[in-house]
């Protein structure tokens, strides 16, 4: 939890530490294939922390964020990849975090 006026994107590699992703056999992953995140968590650190790591990074990039790197021209460098698909299974996550 972080004060009301701090946002959550300070606690993404926090909450990332604590995951463990469970398998049939043996110790549970540490290193999910994929994060689904929404807007908020699409900072270039984050992105980076995710490349680091080899994890997929299912979040969209936020309308002045790709306004900047467009302006930037080709020096902007490629838009971000996004798999709609695998993000719109992120409401299943988000309806079990409001059950808690």
């Amino acid at each position: 939890m972080t004060p009301g006026q701090a946002t959550d994107s300070p606690q993404f590699r926090t909450v990332l530490a604590g995951i463990k992703v469970r398998g049939r056999v043996g110790r549970p992953r540490t290193r999910p294939d994929a994060v689904a995140a929404d807007k908020a968590y699409s900072s270039r650190a984050n992105r980076s922390y995710l490349r680091r790591r080899r994890i997929r990074a299912v979040i969209p990039e936020r309308a002045d964020q790709a306004a900047n790197r467009k302006k930037r021209g080709s020096g902007g460098g490629r838009p971000v990849s996004h798999d709609s698909q695998l993000y719109k299974e992120r409401n299943t996550a988000e309806r079990c975090i409001n059950l808690i």
